[in-house]
């Protein structure tokens, strides 16, 4: 797979329509050196999801029964905003753990949304008998090749916008957003997974030696809540010998407070977890090593301003 190629493509593709976001260097957080962040939250319905959907509509022949995907929420608004701007109809399953304000932005982008039971796995089921029933086209959250291209396009705008770090702390949960840094980066530079202890689903198939299934939940399980991490995530982890730690949910919540308190940034669980690998020394960089930290997504379950 000529990955660079693809992601490439990609980002010609959706130029125009996702949101070039910006890059912060922040002196703070209690560290003795700047860190840089990608301000992914500020993408279109809120993070880095729109890339993919976009990539994955504009490169497909979309059928006159529309899109369907299954989603913790963030996949889900991107999918309905993208089909909505670019005049598809979409069809959104989603658990109840997605939360009134990812359930309420899917809805204001237009799509017939269904609200499901349990988790990300019983949204999947529920898209997939949907799919089968009307021949709608499938969109995936994160295990399918347009949209890991999509999200690589991400780590491309980054190089293009200066990135000068050694090494970039990305939050896992398909692992789509991780699969497209490590399919544009390769080697080149050091890519850190942080995942949530309670959804440990790459650092558990790297132990496995394949994906397998684990139980998730905690404070960031309706974004990054898949049960079990995309083959081509673990095939790209495999390849590049990728880090991978885990962050408690007490740390996950301290770093989204402090991205509030110190760089004024509002920010989900999820969106705050790579940044917690470094507040709470679950991954220690050395003394000259520089450090970026990508900030995923924006939706908090509860909209602030309801």
């Amino acid at each position: 797979m000529d990955w660079k190629s693809e992601i490439s493509a990609a980002a010609a593709r959706i130029k125009g329509h996702a949101v070039r976001t910006p890059v912060l260097n922040f002196e703070g957080f209690g560290f003795d050196r700047p860190i840089e962040l990608k301000l992914e939250q500020t993408q279109c319905t809120g993070s880095f999801k729109a890339r993919g959907a976009f990539n994955t509509l504009l490169s497909s022949n979309v059928p006159a029964s529309g899109l369907v995907a299954a989603s913790g929420g963030n996949h889900g608004a991107a999918v309905a905003f993208a089909a909505q701007k670019l005049g598809h109809k979409a069809k959104i399953f989603v658990p109840k753990l997605a939360g009134p304000a990812k359930i309420s932005l899917i809805q204001r982008c237009g799509a017939d949304l269904s609200v499901v039971e349990g988790e990300y796995a019983n949204a999947f089921v529920a898209a997939q008998e949907y799919e089968r029933e009307t021949g709608a086209m499938q969109v995936h959250a994160f295990d399918a090749i347009p949209t890991v291209a999509g999200q690589g396009t991400l780590t491309q705008e980054w190089e293009e916008q200066g990135l000068e770090a050694d090494t970039i702390l990305i939050a896992v949960g398909g692992g789509g957003l991780i699969a497209g840094a490590m399919a544009w980066l390769g080697t080149d530079r050091k890519v850190v997974a942080v995942e949530p202890e309670r959804a440990p689903t790459l650092y558990t198939a790297l132990k496995a030696q394949q994906p397998i299934d684990v139980e998730v939940g905690g404070v960031a399980a309706n974004a990054l809540g898949a049960r079990k991490v995309g083959q081509i995530c673990y095939d790209l982890a495999v390849e590049t010998k990728i880090e991978c730690v885990t962050v408690t949910d007490e740390a996950i919540t301290k770093a989204q407070v402090a991205l509030w308190q110190e760089a004024r940034q509002l920010v989900e669980p999820a969106g705050a977890t790579a940044l917690a690998a470094l507040m709470s020394g679950a991954y220690k960089p050395q003394k000259d090593e520089r450090v970026a930290v990508l900030v995923c997504g924006g939706n908090l379950t509860d909209d602030p301003f309801g």
